[in-house]
């Protein structure tokens, strides 16, 4: 077992899943994999399956049901603790994160507790479609600026976690759902005081399958704001 685990979570990445892992491998032989899949009918859990027979550094967890990415990234942090990995980082599973960023996280967390890949610092880019783009920039940009953080990026889950010096944090804790809960992370974690640092990444729109995000998305986001507005 290594030092560090990476994760993601599935539902219907049957044409991205079996690239992603090789290339997450192949950008750090210092790493686990584990996945998480939410019983994908388009049969990404049996791909899944074949990968964890071959290779002895990656974990499969299959969930009965769709239960939510904030759930997945929770029971990944929770799993990770307790096999005493050193540190965790997340991605997505369709490509939009590039996996050779994986070292720049790993050596950035030598120093740092939190490490979040950012589209909008300087060198980093979001090729999303523009209706995509603007309201995932607009949405960013009002979350720093209501919440009067010195951090440009609140939603992407291309993320780094020191698991040894954040003590006395658990995402069992973050009580947002979906985007809501990526974002509410952030700011827990910046207002708790740890050592958080962004770097720049360019954002890809996914090449295959359809993206999950539900419009109801916007208003969770939106309500949840608010809810960190007057709850300090």
């Amino acid at each position: 077992m290594k030092d560090i685990l990476v994760f993601t979570a599935t539902f219907n990445e049957k044409d991205n899943i079996n690239s992603l892992v090789k290339e997450i491998f192949n950008s750090s032989n210092e790493v686990d994999i584990l996945v998480i899949d939410d019983n994908s009918p388009d049969g990404t859990g049996q791909i899944l399956e074949e990968i964890a027979k071959k290779k002895s550094n990656f974990f499969f967890i299959k969930r009965e049901k769709k239960l939510g990415l904030n759930t997945a990234h929770q029971i990944a942090y929770e799993y990770a603790i307790n096999n005493n990995y050193k540190k965790l980082i997340t991605l997505d599973a369709d490509f939009s994160h590039d996996p050779k960023e994986i070292p720049k996280i790993i050596k950035l967390l030598e120093e740092h507790d939190f490490v979040i890949g950012s589209r909008y610092i300087a060198g980093g880019k979001n090729t999303q479609p523009f209706y995509r783009y603007l309201i995932s920039y607009l949405g960013n940009k009002i979350i720093k600026n209501l919440l009067n953080i010195k951090m440009t990026e609140f939603t992407t889950s291309y993320r780094g976690f020191n698991l040894k010096k954040l003590n006395h944090f658990s995402l069992k804790n973050i009580k947002g759902r979906g985007y809501s809960f990526f974002m509410e992370t952030v700011v827990i974690l910046y207002r708790l005081g740890f050592n958080c640092i962004e770097f720049p990444i360019v954002f890809k729109d996914r090449k295959f399958g359809k993206s999950k995000i539900p419009k109801v998305e916007i208003f969770r986001t939106l309500k949840n704001l608010i809810l960190l507005i007057f709850h300090k």
